[in-house]
């Protein structure tokens, strides 16, 4: 997988990070880990603007969030923990997470979309509850930019600061997302 991020990249640029951020938010084992600061090395050797890595990488991230909102506003939390319960292991989610999200995101609101978008797994799975408990679609856009521009600034960074040894990013990042 790593070769054909690292080929999407070199031949598409930041239509390609776009796409592999909306992915990432749509199918969790696309990791931005190794996205993100594999963009952030090739901005550092000069081959793409950092700015512009950031925006495609966050605009390709809230683009896979929306998406995952507008399927939890019409199907409700019933319609989730079916649709789970089928097909969760393609997700990584089961009926046992939807309610735990739910609740979560019932407790915390537009925090836990901030902070879930800093997570690795809960940065797509936060976008359900909010689509499930209509919050508004701006107060979500609003708090899913701030907390993935972070995210993907953090790694961009990260990739940019650490130049061939960019692949090492996840090995700290890790646990700090474990304890987040």
């Amino acid at each position: 997988m790593f070769e054909w991020i690292t080929d999407l990249i070199e031949r598409s640029g930041y239509v390609g990070i776009f796409l592999l951020t909306f992915l990432e938010n749509l199918f969790p084992p696309i990791p931005s880990e190794v996205i993100m600061p594999l963009a952030g090395f090739k901005s550092a050797q000069g081959e793409l603007a950092v700015g512009w890595v950031i925006l495609s990488g966050t605009l390709g991230s809230l683009a896979g969030a929306a998406v995952w909102y507008e399927i939890g506003a019409p199907m409700g939390k019933a319609g989730l923990e079916r649709f789970s319960a089928r097909h969760g292991r393609w997700l990584t989610m089961c009926p046992p997470d939807v309610r735990r999200a739910e609740a979560w995101f019932k407790r915390h609101g537009a925090v836990a979309v901030l902070l879930g978008r800093l997570v690795p797994a809960v940065r797509s799975v936060i976008s359900l509850p909010a689509g499930i408990n209509r919050m508004p679609l701006i107060t979500f856009l609003v708090f899913s930019t701030l907390g993935t521009a972070a995210w993907t600034s953090l790694l961009v960074g990260a990739g940019y600061l650490l130049g061939a040894q960019y692949d090492r990013v996840a090995a700290y990042l890790n646990p700090a997302s474990n304890l987040i």
